[in-house]
């Protein structure tokens, strides 16, 4: 009983744990702003503009690396934080290659800015409508969330957006051969805000920046699971990870509960060597068990042709060639081996038939030594 409660218990857990990340998980909602949701806060209707103003598109999954060079790259709300290699390789691609990198996310990744030297003001400030500057021509007003956390920008990043009380809440700058845009509210660009303001304005110019024909690429790879997030300072922060190491303290707290012997600890006898005689029973009983009478008297007349022949000095191989000559060398050996052989098997179908079979193959390997006759007085 008292292992039956622990699985019990280990099976609610588990089911409560289930159940909570059902019921906490949104429904109809992209936190990471991912061009495949159809949600309001998702991106899919980034890449599908993309697609309609021409721009070769595609989604960067599977495996990371950097696109094409002179090539647009979005990257919206990594939920797989970049590794500071990738970041590097991101920045070079920018530098060296003329890449332009549209960086939205309202929360940092710890790489991405150090590689770029983007920082953020501590706190969140009310944002809903940002102003465009002079940089981004036509984009007048942009809609946005309720809230976001402003960017410092240094004197090399071009403020592009500001919230009313003149915080940063996007920039523009110049890396070497290509660019960077650093928005600090996705939303400005998201399915169900580009239709607010100048929204969807701000999105073709982003789009167009690196050309009416430059490729278009949309970083998927980071809002699923990355090999860096298996590491066990990342995955136990996740709320997948989390969800997963409740469930195993749960299973291992049902085992412990469950957890009893079955009777005495029985000690292991110590090995002892067998003799010969010890093996040749254990094969013997072994063929009884079995019933393999066929397969001992086999071994029986096996046995008796090699001891024939290593009596008369006869090679066993070939066999055709040993019968014949036996016959010419000891043809009573020779008659009689070949009655008991041919009656061998038809004849052996109880055990006191084969002790009877076994005890004629044994005389004729094994011939008793002829007495001497005794002498005449």
């Amino acid at each position: 009983m008292k292992g039956a409660r622990g699985w019990v218990l280990a099976g609610a857990i588990a089911v409560v744990i289930a159940v909570a990340a059902l019921v906490l998980q949104p429904k109809q909602d992209s936190p990471e702003h991912s061009t495949d949701s159809d949600a309001a806060n998702g991106a899919s209707a980034a890449l599908l503009f993309s697609q309609a103003m021409g721009h070769p598109t595609d989604q960067i999954t599977g495996s990371f690396g950097a696109p094409a060079e002179r090539s647009v790259m979005f990257v919206f709300t990594p939920t797989s934080p970049y590794t500071a290699d990738e970041a590097d390789r991101i920045h070079q691609w920018v530098l060296a290659s003329g890449g332009i990198l549209i960086y939205a996310s309202e929360q940092a990744d710890p790489e991405l800015d150090r590689a770029f030297g983007v920082k953020r003001l501590g706190g969140f400030v009310s944002g809903v409508e940002y102003q465009g500057t002079p940089v981004v021509d036509g984009v007048i007003r942009v809609a946005g969330g309720d809230g976001m956390m402003p960017l410092d920008p240094s004197p090399n990043q071009v403020p592009i957006l500001r919230t009313g009380g003149g915080f940063v809440a996007g920039f523009v700058q110049r890396i070497g051969l290509g660019q960077l845009v650093v928005l600090a509210d996705p939303l400005v660009i998201c399915n169900g805000y580009l239709e607010r303001a100048d929204n969807g304005r701000l999105l073709a110019d982003l789009l167009s920046v690196g050309g009416a024909d430059a490729h278009v690429a949309f970083d998927e790879y980071h809002h699923g699971l990355t090999v860096s997030d298996f590491a066990p300072q990342a995955w136990v922060s996740t709320p997948w990870g989390a969800a997963l190491l409740w469930l195993l303290v749960a299973v291992f707290f049902g085992l412990v509960l469950r957890g009893r012997r079955f009777g005495p600890i029985i000690e292991r006898q110590a090995e002892v060597a067998r003799s010969d005689a010890e093996w040749s029973v254990a094969v013997g009983q072994l063929l009884r068990r079995s019933s393999a009478r066929g397969v001992t008297l086999g071994l029986l007349a096996g046995a008796t042709e090699r001891a024939v022949a290593a009596r008369t000095g006869l090679p066993l191989q070939p066999r055709e060639r040993f019968w014949n000559a036996l016959w010419v060398r000891a043809p009573e050996v020779a008659a009689e081996l070949a009655q008991i052989e041919t009656s061998l098997y038809s004849s052996a179908s109880t055990e006191r038939d084969l002790l009877n079979a076994a005890g004629r193959l044994h005389a004729i390997a094994h011939p008793r030594p002829k007495k001497l006759a005794a002498p005449r007085r």
